[in-house]
Order: C-alpha cells, then structure tokens, then sequence
C-alpha cells in the first residue's frame, strides 16, 4: 500500500455492477482545472518514487522508522488544510465512522511496516509486483466476507498471478531465504492493504479525500509511531540526506500520489485507472535501474509479467 491505490481502485470497479453509487462526480469547473488524465498520469509517477527513495532512506533509516515518518510526515502536512476546510465535516462522523477509519489506519500501518521492510529483503521489481496483487485480495474477500459475485476474469486473473508469484518466490528462494522472506511481507503488505481498502471502502465513497485520508494516515502515523518506540527503533538522529528522503516520500508518493490517483478514479472508468496503476511497478523497476543500479532477473521479469496481467485480467 505504497499506499497502494490500485486496491481502491479495483474496488470500485468490483463493486461498481452492485453498488454505482461508490463513484463520486465532482462539480465540472474542478475536473477542467485539473484534467483527470493528468493527474492519473501524476498519480502513477510520483508512486513509482516510492521504492528507490524508500531504498535510499534504508541506508540509515530503519523499515519501521521509514514507515512511521512517511505518514507523519504527510500528516503533519495535511492537517492545516484538512482542519481549516474539513472541520465541519469531520464533526459530523458518527461514533462507527470513527471506528472505521481507526480500522482502516491500523490496517494501513501494518501494510506500510510489512511492505517497507520487504524492501530491505528482497528486489524492488519482485516487491513492488507482489505488493500490487492487493486487487486480488480485494476480490476475493468481497467474494469470502462480503458475498459478492466472484467474476470468471477474477478466478483467472487470480490463478495466472498465482503463478506469477510463484515463479518470483521459487527463483528468490534458490538466491537466499533473506529473499523469500522479502517476497513474502510484501504479499502481506499486499493483503493488509486490501483489508484497508474493504474496511474503508463506505467511508471513502461518501466523505470527501481529505475527510477520509487526514484521520487514516494519523491513525497509522500513530500506531508506527508507538509500535516503533516500543521496539526501540531510533526515530531521530538521521544525516540530513535522509531526512530529505523522507520528506520526499511523503510529498511525493503518499500526498502527490495518492490524491492525484483517487482524483482520476472520481472522473474516469476504474478499468482504466486500474490498468494505468500497472504502470507503477514498471516505472519503480525502471527507476531502481537507474537510480540504484538494480536489473531485475529474466525469472522476475517472466514471473512479474504474470502478475500483472493476472491483475490485468481480474480487472475486466
């Protein structure tokens, strides 16, 4: 869960045959201000930071403590806005509101805690992929939980990414078990995130962005925060360079993205916007080439391709 967009995405388009109403239009002045082809285009750039900033960050900064930052940070930055124009809103939750977003957060800190730390395990392309398998999960436990229809393109889009990532954690197996270790808390980050997602997915088709982000992202910033000083994690004392890592990750993939991402999928199809967000593991493995030095394995390569059109599938 990055935050991880695509699960929102899928949702709305899992659910949109039994509930259209999930949709939200926005007055048309605000979608000619910012077109929402551009902001998916954003969206999908500034997520595609994440790992390699995340990666850097990992040279000095502890995976829990990179988590607790990111959303504090962000936090900390949507607060003023948030409480200068969503007061009133935010006033008028009711007590299961509440409970729901406090739900949500809690669950999001363990998808940023699990996923982060798969990042220091194993290859960017290989956690970025996995982690993208969120929709699936999404899938199917309104399937399990929910009793909604399970789709003939998701059983398959679930059985060909299965595959996938089966091949990835075959190949990182015979590399080490640090790396299949890596493999499997990025499938946990994938599957708390959809947990996020169906827990908050009400909330998030009724409340405006800000209502619904700015109390789930102080949650988990909460709950990182605490876990992280209960296990001792330095939260302080990090070079400058770092610090700047930080920051970055929060403007960039956690507020910039996230926001341009759930802006698009207000004003276009969620096929479309899901299968734009495919483009975010692309464009993280490209980066970590280029920024890192890091070239993923043919195996990785054959198994990432069979993930993502597994989720391409299950998408239709």
């Amino acid at each position: 869960m990055t935050v991880r967009l695509v699960g929102t995405i899928t949702i709305s388009n899992m659910s949109q045959r039994n509930k259209p109403e999930e949709t939200r239009v926005l007055p048309r002045p605000l979608v000619s201000a910012f077109p929402p082809h551009l902001a998916l285009v954003v969206g999908v750039l500034a997520a595609s930071t994440a790992s390699p900033i995340i990666r850097l960050a990992q040279a000095e900064v502890n995976s829990l403590a990179i988590a607790a930052w990111r959303l504090t940070l962000a936090s900390l930055i949507l607060a003023p806005v948030t409480l200068a124009t969503r007061r009133e809103e935010l006033r008028g939750l009711a007590r299961r509101d509440w409970l729901l977003m406090l739900g949500s957060g809690a669950m999001l800190a363990v998808h940023f805690a699990t996923w982060i730390s798969s990042l220091a395990y194993t290859s960017v392309a290989a956690s970025v992929v996995l982690v993208s398998t969120s929709p699936l999960f999404v899938g199917l436990g309104s399937f399990l939980i929910l009793r909604e229809h399970l789709s003939r393109p998701l059983v398959v889009g679930l059985a060909v990414a299965t595959v996938g990532s089966a091949i990835i954690g075959l190949d990182d197996w015979g590399q080490g078990t640090h790396r299949l270790t890596g493999d499997l808390l990025a499938l946990a980050g994938a599957l708390s995130v959809a947990v996020y997602f169906l827990i908050g997915r009400r909330l998030r088709a009724r409340l405006s962005l800000l209502a619904y982000v700015f109390p789930v992202y102080s949650t988990a910033a909460v709950v990182l925060m605490a876990v992280a000083a209960l296990a001792r994690v330095p939260l302080g004392g990090y070079p400058s360079i770092h610090w700047l890592w930080l920051l970055l990750l929060a403007l960039g993939p956690q507020i910039t993205g996230h926001s341009s991402l759930n802006w698009a999928l207000r004003h276009l199809p969620a096929t479309y916007v899901t299968l734009a967000v495919l483009g975010e593991p692309i464009g993280s493995s490209i980066l970590a080439w280029i920024i890192l030095g890091e070239i993923p394995g043919i195996v990785t390569l054959i198994g990432g391709a069979l993930v993502l059109t597994g989720i391409a599938i299950a998408s239709r």
